[in-house]
Order: C-alpha cells, then structure tokens, then sequence
C-alpha cells in the first residue's frame, strides 16, 4: 500500500514522467534527498519500474571541483636557489575538474563542470574557454566578491613540477547543498568525476548520494585524507604512488608492496584502481586482474596536467566499453600526448590520436598477479 506522500509523487510522475526528483522536492516541500528515498520505496512496491524519468539523457560526464588560472614557469636550465632564472612563462587554464573536463572534451565526449567563480577577469576568461570548447557550466555557482582559483607552478628544467603555490579557497563555495541542487544532473549522466579540491562535507555528499560510477583523483596527499571512510562508494581511483601509500598505509617500495597497496585499496569496494608510477608507468587493478604497463615514449615538454589527462582517458575508456588492460593503455597514451605539449591540456588530443599512440609497440601489461590473462582492448 503506498503512503499519501507515495501516491502524491507517484501522480506527479505520472502528469510528467521527465519530472526531476528536484522539481518533486521543490513541489512537496521538502529535500531531493527524501524524494529519493520515496522514489525507491515506489519502485520496491512495484508503482514505478526503474527511474528511467530521471534517466533519460545519459550522454555526458558530469565534472565537480577546480578550475584554476594556472601559471608555469619553466628554466631554461637549471635553476639558481634564491635567484632569477631566464626561462619561459605560461599562462593557461587549469584545475583538477577543469583539466579532466577539457580533455574529455576533446576526446569527443560532451561534459558538463560543475565548479566554482568568482566575480574577476580570470573568471571571464576562464568561463569563455570553457564555453569556446564546448563544456556547460550552467551547473557552476559564481561566488560574489570571490576571486577565482589561481595556482603557480615551478618547473625544473626536465618541465617535471618542483614546487606550486595554489589559492583555492573559492572551492568551499560548492557546499552540500549546492551540490544536492544539482543531483539531479549528475544522475541523468553515463558518469561523474570529483576531486579533492572541495569540502571533505561535500566529497562525503556526493559519495553517499551520486548513483551513477564516480570517478576520483586524490589530486594530493595531504588532500587524500578527505577520503577516509569513503572509498567504496567510488567507482575507480587514480593515485599517485604516495597518495596511495597515504590512503591506505602501505609503505611502496617494491612490485609486491605496490600490488598490495592496490589490493587494500580495492578491499575498501572500489571497482578498478589506477596508480600513477610517472616515468614508471602505470598499476592497473580490479578484483582478478592486477597489471602494470610501461610508460609511452614522449617528447617531454611540460609534466604538469599529465595526471589530469590520464584520469580522462580513464573515463573516456569506460564510456568505451574497455576492459583493464585497455583502459590502462588509454591512460597512458593520453598522459604522453599531454607532456608534449606546453599547456596544461594538449589541444592536439584527440580520440584519433589517442588510439594511433595505443597501436603502438611494447605496450602489453605484465600481470603481477593470479587471474585471467589480460586481453587487450579495441581500438
């Protein structure tokens, strides 16, 4: 029997049947977290089959954190401490979220970010390249009187990060509730990704409320810690090998503390783990199959986003239907069309050259572990 609340939803359903549980919310007068709740009780009882009113549109990725004015300098050759060194200087866009939202998009894939602005030229300019790529921010909040993310990186003279400066703060800005406005969009997507530049509250909200794979960079160390209690309501993360040894305590120093890190990670209930070895290549991890692959060659200009477009090409490769050892090769590939080129994202990356870099020689994985043979994915 359903309840007088139960049967008033179910009737609003009915009237529109592409209705969001935020317009229910809105309706009745009370949160979208308690339509849910009422949403699930209808399709146990059988009222309604499934949510597909709320699921209609499931082709885009759904992007939640950082978008930065980035600012690299790199030396000409080996920087003098205390010193001015010649070198060259790059302005480009960035952010963790802002990064994995251009790369996506160039790789044919339609996202929506969901970030926060401030009131400044650096938001305008920012806003701008994101609508000139083609990525919907009508999920971003503007934060009166807030001044929009900036970071600052050194590089050393291999264009690999030595130190970085980063003012973030507008990020408190996507709060739980802000968040909980936009679930709706988040759950109609095939995805969605986070990273650990926001709140601790709000990553625990999405974690506990998205229904769709979520995706996650730890994006630091000390910003992992955010994470604890929350793995396994994540679909896939993309440590670096100290971010994992902060997540789950494993001192790596060798093959077998790597695959044990991994295997910690994956007991917590994530489905597939990727940890970043840089140079070293990539762990690739699910439940039977543990594998690590080689890094590409690459023309080395700057390292910084590398990380970013890795993490895209992991979602990308989701989308794709690939299975690990595919997914792994994609990531891979990305990283190392990203490193060849000054700005954060390479605006030569495309879907196209991705799977031309993937074709090519000495890129088999070496299983670590017991289970089936890695089968390689398709193009």
């Amino acid at each position: 029997m359903l309840t007088g609340r139960e049967q008033q939803i179910l009737g609003w359903i009915r009237a529109n049947p592409s209705i969001s549980q935020q317009e229910i919310a809105d309706r009745a007068g009370i949160s979208r977290s308690s339509v849910s709740v009422h949403i699930s009780n209808l399709t146990k009882k059988g009222a309604i089959l499934g949510r597909q009113y709320v699921l209609s549109d499931r082709s885009y990725v759904v992007v939640v954190g950082a978008t930065n004015m980035d600012v690299a300098g790199k030396p000409d050759g080996v920087p003098t401490p205390r010193d001015v060194t010649p070198g060259a200087i790059v302005v480009s866009p960035g952010g963790t979220a802002r990064n994995v939202a251009h790369n996506l998009t160039l790789l044919g894939t339609s996202t929506k970010l969901v970030t926060a602005l401030g009131e400044d030229a650096r938001a305008r300019e920012l806003s701008e390249g994101c609508r000139g790529l083609g990525i919907d921010l009508k999920g971003s909040v503007t934060v009166p009187g807030g001044t929009t993310s900036t970071c600052v990186f050194i590089l050393d003279e291999h264009g690999n990060m030595s130190q970085a400066i980063a003012d973030m703060g507008i990020l408190e800005g996507l709060t739980p509730n802000v968040l909980e406005r936009r679930l709706d969009l988040i759950d109609r997507a095939a995805a969605c990704f986070v990273d650990t530049n926001i709140s601790r509250e709000s990553l625990r909200f999405l974690a506990e409320h998205v229904n769709v794979p979520l995706f996650c960079d730890p994006v630091s160390i000390s910003k992992a810690a955010k994470l604890s209690g929350l793995l396994g309501h994540f679909h896939a993360m993309k440590p670096n090998a100290l971010e994992a040894e902060a997540l789950t305590g494993v001192s790596i120093h060798d093959e077998r503390s790597l695959e044990l890190a991994a295997q910690r990670l994956l007991d917590t209930g994530l489905d597939q783990v990727f940890i970043s070895l840089g140079a070293d290549g990539l762990l690739c991890a699910e439940q039977d199959r543990t594998l690590r692959l080689p890094s590409y060659s690459a023309n080395v200009v700057s390292a910084t986003g590398s990380g970013d477009a890795m993490m895209g090409a992991i979602i990308w490769a989701y989308l794709e239907g690939k299975d690990l050892e595919g997914t792994c090769s994609a990531g891979l590939a990305v990283a190392a069309i990203s490193v060849e080129s000054a700005s954060t994202v390479n605006p030569s990356l495309t879907a196209g050259t991705v799977r031309q870099r993937m074709a090519q020689p000495g890129t088999v994985g070496t299983p670590l572990s017991a289970g089936p043979p890695a089968q390689a994915g398709t193009a």
